[in-house]
């Protein structure tokens, strides 16, 4: 049963580091592209309606409301 528990314990800092290393590889990435005015300004719009669009999405899939 303890190898259960400490099988089981790994996967949050798995999913920690993976989300880190995702998130350091993509500013690495979009860091160039701030550089410019217009595209930081249409690379910050992108990923708000990107959130916003997932927001969405998920309430509707849940069958949450806001009322």
């Amino acid at each position: 049963m303890q190898d259960f528990f400490n099988n089981i314990s790994r996967y949050p800092r798995f999913l920690i580091t993976v989300t880190l290393g995702i998130f350091a590889a993509s500013l690495g990435w979009l860091t160039p592209l701030f550089k410019k005015p217009v595209t930081g300004v249409a690379l910050v719009g992108l990923l708000i309606s990107g959130l916003v669009f997932m927001t969405f999405t998920l309430k509707a899939m849940l069958g949450l409301s806001s009322s």
